[in-house]
């Protein structure tokens, strides 16, 4: 062979005749490999990004350095680099591209895999903990026990994505479950307005008033959007009043309590306090972990407790975050043909956090961090060799990591090149007992985790 490249082709076309990673795996994990060079017994590749290295590394090493074993004859050692530029730097005709029919085909993958993960907003959908338990009763009362004036209205406030819409929707569908004949409508405060807008426009409101005014259940999803709006508001005091004085069950949600609604009219506002107020507040880890497994369930898909404990901790204001975190999950899963670890989630949860939320450190950061302060490099710490620098090295790395992420023990083994929990909680001990005693150690190592920190202010710990 004339080159480490074909070295690579030649690696490739042996995994796919010996089955070691299915085609789609192969597609998007392997292909974009960049081969390097070939250094004594080191194999070493460029990828683009962080998460590809993760993945390659958790999954893939083992099979690659079987396969490169096989076609050069001698045992290989995989190194993969990151190198955000491979893709630009990489010429014309190396690697795979994969051509329209291929990424049409997994588009479609990716469709059909969140498919399942839907299911109708009931009551038996919902999960309960504390944060929500009280809204969740009321809802299911006025659901249940029709004839009762006791919660009309039912003002449910909250910030978004804690499930406001599915217990409003949880109503309309259980009560149309009992009673068939009853006029529920659902509508979002948006699509109120717009409504009335369009009849004014057509200079006829009477099908308008027709459609609210003689409804038997009235749901007004975020009523906020009323704010400010003079004439929205003055329709739907009409409205309320009307359907209230029949004794017609009205439902209402917002992001904020009543009082806190300071551009709606006092006498709308007062009008809300008439019945039962109950809000819905961010879940506490217990719930959010349940949620997490509840969607993996519905998608088929297999998470470890210390990756959903991961998601849980990481992800806490948004319930509807959780589920998409799921849900890429599952996309990864099956184009990588493995189970989810920790470094999905870190890129999952990467993704999913917006501008004002912050995103976690990786354990990958902190890894090169150390080892740089100790003049290695980050395949040393995750490797087996136990020089004493490498091996003092280790062990700071997870003592550093556990400090600033708060990830499970068995977790950052995983990370770690598979160590098991005994050898990470024994790495920390050590650590820990060895900064008590040496004062030069213990201001080392205070100084790696703040220079960590400084460099990512925005750093999530458990």
């Amino acid at each position: 062979m004339n080159s480490f490249d074909e070295v690579f082709e030649q690696t490739k076309l042996y995994i796919t005749k010996q089955g070691l990673i299915n085609d789609i795996a192969l597609r998007t994990w392997i292909d974009p490999l960049v081969p390097v060079k070939l250094d004594g017994q080191n194999a070493v590749f460029d990828v683009e990004t962080e998460f590809q290295q993760g993945i390659i590394n958790s999954t893939y090493k083992d099979k690659l350095e079987k396969a490169l074993e096989e076609v050069m004859g001698f045992p290989t050692r995989l190194v993969v680099n990151v190198n955000p530029r491979v893709v630009e730097a990489e010429p014309a005709g190396s690697g795979h591209v994969p051509d329209p029919g291929e990424l049409d085909e997994k588009h479609a993958e990716l469709k059909r895999s969140y498919e399942f993960a839907e299911y109708d907003y009931t009551f038996d959908t919902f999960i309960v903990g504390r944060s929500n338990e009280f809204a969740y009763a009321a809802c299911k009362a006025v659901a249940t026990d029709q004839g009762s004036q006791s919660y009309n209205p039912l003002f449910i406030y909250g910030p978004s994505g804690l499930g406001k819409t599915h217990l409003v929707t949880a109503i309309r569908l259980e009560i149309n479950r009992r009673s068939p004949d009853k006029n529920v409508i659902y509508v979002t405060g948006e699509s109120f307005g717009n409504e009335l807008i369009k009849a004014i426009g057509q200079r006829d409101t009477s099908l308008f008033h027709d459609k609210y005014r003689n409804a038997d259940v009235l749901i007004v999803d975020d009523i906020q959007f009323f704010s400010g709006k003079e004439q929205m508001q003055e329709e739907f005091f009409h409205t309320f009043n009307k359907l209230h004085s029949e004794g017609k069950q009205i439902v209402i949600t917002s992001d904020k309590p009543p009082r806190d609604l300071k551009t709606l009219e006092d006498r709308i506002r007062n009008r809300f306090e008439w019945g039962l107020i109950a809000d819905i507040s961010i879940p506490d880890f217990e719930t959010r972990f349940a949620i997490i497994r509840r969607k993996a369930e519905l998608l088929d898909l297999k998470i470890p407790d210390e990756v959903i404990e991961f998601i849980a901790t990481r992800l806490k204001t948004n319930i509807r975050q959780l589920e998409g975190a799921v849900k890429k999950l599952k996309a990864l899963k099956m184009l990588a043909n493995s189970s989810p670890t920790i470094s999905m989630a870190q890129s999952v949860i990467r993704d999913i956090l917006t501008d004002d939320q912050p995103i976690p450190i990786t354990v990958e950061k902190i890894i090169a961090e150390v080892a740089n302060v100790y003049g290695i490099t980050p395949e040393d710490i995750r490797s087996s060799k136990r020089t004493s620098q490498i091996s003092t090295a280790r062990k700071v790395a997870a003592y550093v990591v556990r400090e600033v992420t708060g990830m499970p023990l068995a977790a950052i083994g995983t990370e770690f090149g598979g160590r098991d929990h005994s050898t990470i909680v024994y790495a920390i001990n050590t650590v820990n007992d060895a900064i008590s005693k040496d004062e030069n150690l213990k201001q080392l190592v205070e100084d790696i985790i703040k220079d960590i920190r400084e460099k990512n202010p925005q750093t999530i710990t458990g």
